[in-house]
């Protein structure tokens, strides 16, 4: 099948082949011709799968085709609410990629910059607001955002949305908007929380599930260092010594952690930049934007700033640390052997970490394949036994 079959309008199909998208994705062929119907629809998809197109494309057929000239100032017609700021600034720019040959108006709202460039935009007036849930509530609080005529509402990652805390936030904004609408949901995993939620939004859902969460991408290969703490970064270094890793992703589970392994990189010469919550945005799409290019061939970041990244040809993803929500290293993994190309996912795994990995395998219900050349084997076996500092020594001093 191809785009062509899914009764999508010439304007889309015109930005799609510019784009050279040809074949749809599974969620996309099964979610645009129900979406297209005005179904509500529930999409359990992982990140990688293709899942904003499959939104956005039926979106923006709809209010295109519909689109009514006016001098009154534009009302928002569609709400797409994402946890991060990197995830808004990536599906704004995938809808004003499918729809940059209609006539609809697209706005994006996140915190952490100043809010006078988007009071800019939501005064001229938008067709389609991406934004997420804090700076949403802000503006709406200041009567900067209308809701009323919202004809169509998507609530993206709803697992990482609940994960950071974003609840109470969500059940305010539904209130806000139309009863009467078309409503998605999407989240990577299916708790019973995001159940309920679906349950109280969703009205005679179509449920689309592709790659389920307890299966990884199978184009990842995935290998497990068992490491001792004070040796990761020796192992890292080792690594990233091999020219075959073009690019890698490296995950820690703190801020601190991942500004930590920068600094620990740059003194070997190794070019990174670190990407969470206490960067700027500025900062960080600068960050972002230059490992894209491959000006920085390393990027470190926190799972919450990398909820949204979207790599094209990503080698590696690294696990400097394994996540403590098993879910978690699903998302991670996803970030590379995407649009069905190979990829490379190591994890390090420490004494302390092996109560994590095992929670990891039980989910993908299978063991991760233990790396067969490991230069930094595990040497301390008993658990809570971490050495605040042991020497570090790089291959040339052994080799001295």
């Amino acid at each position: 099948m191809n785009f062509n079959e899914l009764n999508i309008i010439p304007p889309i199909l015109h930005a799609l082949e510019n784009e050279n998208y040809e074949v749809p994705t599974p969620i996309q062929e099964q979610a645009i011709p129900p979406l297209l119907e005005g179904r509500d629809l529930l999409g359990c998809a992982q990140t990688g799968t293709g899942k904003t197109a499959a939104f956005a494309i039926p979106i923006i057929q709809r209010l295109g085709e519909n689109l009514v000239y006016s001098k009154d100032k534009r009302n928002i017609k569609a709400l797409i609410l994402t946890p991060t700021r990197e995830l808004a600034l990536q599906i704004f720019e995938s809808f004003r990629t499918y729809g940059a040959f209609t006539n609809l108006r697209y706005g994006v709202i996140f915190g952490g910059v100043s809010q006078k460039q988007q009071e800019h935009v939501l005064r001229r007036g938008i067709d389609i607001l991406v934004a997420t849930p804090g700076r949403l509530i802000d503006l709406f609080n200041q009567r900067l955002v209308d809701l009323r005529q919202v004809e169509v509402f998507v609530l993206d990652e709803a697992d990482r949305m609940l994960d950071m805390g974003f609840v109470i936030d969500v059940k305010k904004i539904i209130a806000k908007v139309p009863q009467k609408k078309q409503t998605m949901l999407f989240s990577a995993t299916m708790s019973r929380d995001i159940s309920e939620i679906a349950n109280s939004i969703l009205v005679d859902p179509v449920t689309v599930t592709v790659t389920p969460v307890s299966s990884a991408v199978d184009t990842v290969q995935q290998s497990m260092y068992f490491v001792d703490r004070y040796n990761k970064r020796n192992l890292l270094e080792h690594l990233l010594s091999d020219p075959s890793v073009e690019s890698a992703l490296v995950f820690t589970r703190t801020k601190h952690g991942a500004d930590r392994v920068v600094r620990d990189l740059m003194e070997a010469n190794i070019t990174a930049a670190a990407i969470h919550g206490n960067k700027s945005q500025n900062a960080r799409q600068m960050a972002l934007n230059n490992f894209k290019k491959r000006v920085t061939r390393v990027l470190v970041a926190t799972d919450i700033a990398a909820r949204g990244i979207d790599i094209d040809e990503l080698s590696h993803v690294i696990n400097y640390e394994l996540p403590e929500v098993p879910e978690t290293y699903i998302h991670r993994i996803g970030r590379t052997g995407r649009a069905g190309l190979g990829g490379t996912a190591y994890s390090f795994c420490d004494i302390n970490e092996k109560p994590l990995l095992r929670d990891i395998q039980k989910l993908l219900g299978r063991e991760v394949a233990e790396a067969e050349e490991n230069p930094f084997p595990m040497e301390i076996f008993v658990a809570d036994n971490k050495p605040k500092q042991k020497p570090r020594f790089s291959s040339q001093r052994r080799r001295r």
